[in-house]
């Protein structure tokens, strides 16, 4: 059976489920946990033969073997008990709650992962089956997974042009569930002939994230070990901590990430009156060039920190990044002094799951300390300007971004041609200096040069429903900021 046919039996249960309350979220949190104890029990029995560390008591037998109120008590007793192990199987079951209420629905997905041998399928086979169902699972607005859920072509073209290499490491401080590792992991495996030593070091050692949502975290680990990455009885590669908090001291040769959109850390308190309350916080660290409550810059800092003089990083940050004054400019300023910011690329709307995103890709190596500026020209591409993006009829995909690969120059991105001109005054691709980028208003990176043609040509409007999809983006990006400009307001009061 192929990925596409088991995707569609998995999720096609789905629908049963949500007509007794069960979310596309709850369910596959449900399939998470079941299909790692299916695999288990596989990996106990010949050829493999291994201890994975689930007491005989708790194991897949135990639990189909049980029917009714008693399969439920026993899977609520399960859940409790595995969460308190160690490694990869403790960070699995982390707070995992039963949300299949009715026995027999949770007989029949038990029954329903039963019938496959999972240890038998290729790693891609069953990757692609939990990279689908977490795609559908973005897709549902309402639970909100999408702001955990990058566009994978937008991972590929960010992957292809930083081109990673084996027995080097790579990290992202705000992982989701793992795509840039497991779209860096099939880069690897397809564009390199690895020997033995260097699979065992993608397999342990390559890849290193954290994620602060218990759900996401467990998601993310579930898709990396079906990709074949670290082992059922191994660590969990992934912090459940707060990757701002601190330097953790170790330093890496790729970092790629999507850190989260909300502009403001903020920490939850309660109040006298038993009332929970939230504030901004600002993490104080002596290797930030600037403090302050802003999330994105802050990570756009904790990333640089992360790299190791050689290493290279691709980050997707929001439209404030590139021009917000204070905090943002200094950041700005140090980012081009200590790290090459040689690359940007500017995002259409309508291409992530939560509306109302302006967002853009900053391509940075960092650099030895030196005399001078280590960024000498920024490499802007503008795939934004008069390009037009929808979820359902009009998704992102990776062909879109092929003219950015190219103009990018992954084999040599030091030998790179402008398309824009006198000649080509549309060309999407040109470059600015060092010098001229400084001279700006609070050293903005906020670059156009096109014009945009809804402007004045009304005869090439975009259809009715990317014409409805783009305002509705543009008033969920006023709303955000609105909502932002009020909490600065409350916080000052």
């Amino acid at each position: 059976m192929n990925a596409a046919t088991i995707v569609s039996k998995v999720w096609s249960f789905c629908n049963v489920l949500r007509d007794a309350g069960v979310s596309y979220g709850d369910y596959l949190e449900q399939l998470t946990y079941l299909i790692f104890l299916k695999m288990a029990d596989e990996y106990s029995k010949p050829p493999y033969s291994r201890d994975v560390g689930i007491p005989e008591q708790y194991n897949w037998t135990s639990l189909k073997a049980k029917r009714g109120a008693e399969l439920e008590v026993h899977y609520i007793e399960m859940l409790r008990e595995l969460a308190s192990k160690r490694g990869m199987l403790g960070q699995i079951f982390t707070k995992a709650q039963n949300k299949i209420q009715d026995p027999a629905m949770l007989y029949r997905v038990i029954e329903m992962i039963d019938q496959e041998k999972w240890t038998l399928l290729d790693a891609d086979v069953k990757g692609e089956i939990y990279e689908g169902l977490l795609e559908k699972n973005a897709e549902d607005t309402k639970s909100g997974a999408g702001q955990y859920f990058t566009p994978r072509p937008l991972i590929k073209a960010m992957v292809a042009c930083v081109r990673p290499e084996p027995k080097k490491t790579i990290a992202d401080p705000a992982c989701g569930t793992g795509g840039f590792f497991l779209t860096a992991y099939d880069w690897l495996v397809n564009n390199h002939s690895m020997n033995r030593e260097e699979k065992e070091f993608l397999k342990h050692d390559t890849f290193f994230g954290n994620e602060i949502v218990a759900n996401t975290r467990r998601m993310c680990l579930m898709n990396m070990f079906l990709h074949n990455i670290g082992e059922i009885d191994g660590e969990s590669m992934i912090s459940p901590n707060d990757a701002l908090i601190a330097d953790g001291g170790t330093r890496f040769d790729y970092v790629l990430a999507n850190p989260p959109f909300g502009k403001k850390s903020s920490m939850s308190s309660t109040n006298a009156e038993g009332e929970m309350e939230k504030e901004d916080f600002t993490y104080n660290r002596q290797d930030f060039w600037a403090s302050g409550s802003n999330k994105q810059l802050n990570f756009v800092q904790h990333i640089r920190t992360m790299m190791k003089t050689t290493g290279k990083a691709a980050v997707v940050v929001p439209d404030n990044v590139l021009f917000e004054g204070g905090m943002g400019e200094t950041v700005r300023r140090k980012l081009m002094e200590n790290t090459e910011l040689h690359t940007i690329l500017r995002l259409p709307t309508g291409i992530f799951y939560a509306q109302g995103v302006k967002a853009n890709v900053l391509f940075f190596d960092n650099r030895a300390g030196g005399k001078d500026a280590a960024t000498q020209e920024v490499w802007i591409y503008d795939y934004r300007t008069n390009i037009h993006h929808t979820l359902k009829k009009k998704p992102l995909r990776l062909e879109d971004l092929q003219e950015f690969i190219d103009c990018y120059n992954p084999s040599n991105r030091h030998a790179r041609s402008a398309t824009w001109n006198d000649e080509n005054p549309e060309g999407r691709w040109r470059k600015f200096t060092y010098d001229e980028i400084t001279a700006r208003d609070k050293t903005s990176l906020d670059i156009f040069w096109l014009k945009d043609k809804s402007l004045t040509d009304l005869d090439n409007l975009p259809d009715p429903d990317e014409l409805a999809m783009e305002i509705v983006e543009n008033l969920e990006a006023g709303l955000n900021s609105f909502r932002e400009i009020l909490m600065a307001l409350e916080s000052e009061v």
